[in-house]
């Protein structure tokens, strides 16, 4: 890995630093569906959507998650053409003391837990969105510094 102090192989200043990552985006091919799970079911505050159904934009924290209509999107428009074809998968942080109780709340709306996975530094579960999309819930920054 490289950082800003650090030159790489060609003895050239790495990039500056990275503060985190500001949004993520999943792609949908129901946007009522989705906005019905995502905010009905995982609580996310909806910010906006665009009235022709091309995309919701939703609060995850102190992050932005977007969803996009993947047909719409790969077309391009305002923004230069991108998707993705297939299950995509993200992972979302959660206190440990809510860890249980978000496994209880998503079992009591019907959604299936595919799997929990202890790792060397915390515990995550996996279920999948309607579009199938493989989503997993963390109650630790499970990977090391």
């Amino acid at each position: 890995m490289f950082n800003e102090t650090e030159p790489d192989s060609s003895g050239a200043a790495g990039p500056p630093p990275l503060s985190g990552v500001l949004e993520t985006v999943l792609y949908f091919t129901d946007g009522a569906r989705t906005e019905d799970f995502y905010a009905g079911v995982l609580g996310m505050k909806l910010l906006a959507k665009d009235p022709e159904g091309r995309n919701l934009f939703f609060r995850a924290g102190g992050s932005v998650f977007l969803m996009f209509d993947a047909a719409v999107t790969e077309r391009g428009g305002s923004l230069p053409p991108h998707g993705a074809r297939g299950e995509m998968h993200t992972c979302f942080l959660v206190p440990e003391e809510s860890y249980e109780p978000w496994k209880a709340h998503l079992r009591s709306r019907g959604v299936e837990i595919l799997q929990e996975v202890t790792w060397p530094r915390g515990l995550s579960f996996y279920f999948r969105d309607p579009d199938g999309n493989l989503l997993e819930i963390a109650n630790a920054d499970i990977w090391p510094g």
